[in-house]
């Protein structure tokens, strides 16, 4: 009984300082962005709370981390209905390719810059001028949070709707939406192909600060380095290697 009057204090706590991070006029700007309602404002700026804010501050808050991992969840699900639904004569694999290029983090990053959701997101002092500057995997997490906070505030259909109207619409209106992107593997096949080595890829440099690192990574197939690539993460610094090494090769060829 002890136990759930503290949890229960810690959570009418945490609801206040909630509140007292966006006014009313900014949560009915927000609402206005989102294009839905927003019943329970405490979900919405839960899902705004980045977690170097919380390294920072001694209030008992949670980051927006668990709606992310609900938001990431119902996006694969919504965007895996609509493929199914609208590619009924492709295979799993096209199925499972196109899913990853619709619900990459540049995608999403790109959707929660057009909702402005940076003038929303509450970060730390020490995260803050980069964040400013563009740190798109804060951006992509907000935006998979603000998704988990939608389906828990207004069910499944508002947020098929939310993400049909600012993800799905506008990106399978574009003339290259079915374009390979994934480098690597074009150069795995490519190599395979050609009966060359696998593909390998080094770390060149790490540089940066924790929150702001920039990768550069080189590809190798054997004892040849075919391309060299940069991103901020390893996965597109990798991307980007593959990617040039594509080009060479083409061009070689």
């Amino acid at each position: 009984m002890l136990s759930r009057l503290v949890n229960k204090f810690k959570s009418k706590k945490s609801e206040k300082i909630l509140s007292s991070f966006l006014s009313e006029e900014k949560i009915s700007e927000l609402e206005s962005k989102l294009g839905c309602r927003i019943t329970n404002k405490n979900l919405f700026i839960q899902a705004l709370v980045h977690r170097s804010y919380l390294e920072e501050s001694k209030e008992s808050i949670i980051s927006n981390e668990r709606l992310e991992f609900l938001g990431d969840a119902v996006l694969n699900l919504l965007v895996a209905d609509y493929l199914y639904t609208h590619f009924p004569e492709n295979d799993e694999g096209f199925l499972t390719k196109v899913r990853a290029r619709i619900v990459n983090r540049r995608v999403l990053a790109d959707a929660a810059e057009a909702l402005s959701l940076v003038d929303f997101i509450i970060v730390g002092k020490n995260l803050f001028q980069s964040f400013k500057n563009g740190s798109r995997s804060v951006l992509s997490d907000a935006f998979e949070a603000i998704i988990g906070a939608i389906y828990l505030d207004s069910g499944i259909e508002e947020t098929t709707k939310f993400v049909n109207r600012i993800l799905i619409k506008p990106i399978t209106k574009k003339d290259d939406f079915l374009r390979d992107e994934n480098y690597k593997s074009q150069l795995l096949e490519y190599a395979q192909s050609k009966r060359m080595e696998n593909p390998t890829y080094n770390i060149v440099s790490e540089e940066g600060p924790q929150h702001n690192r920039i990768f550069t990574i080189k590809v190798l197939i054997g004892n040849v380095e075919y391309g060299t690539g940069r991103g901020r993460n390893k996965k597109s610094a990798e991307q980007d290697a593959a990617k040039a090494a594509m080009i060479r090769l083409l061009e070689e060829n």
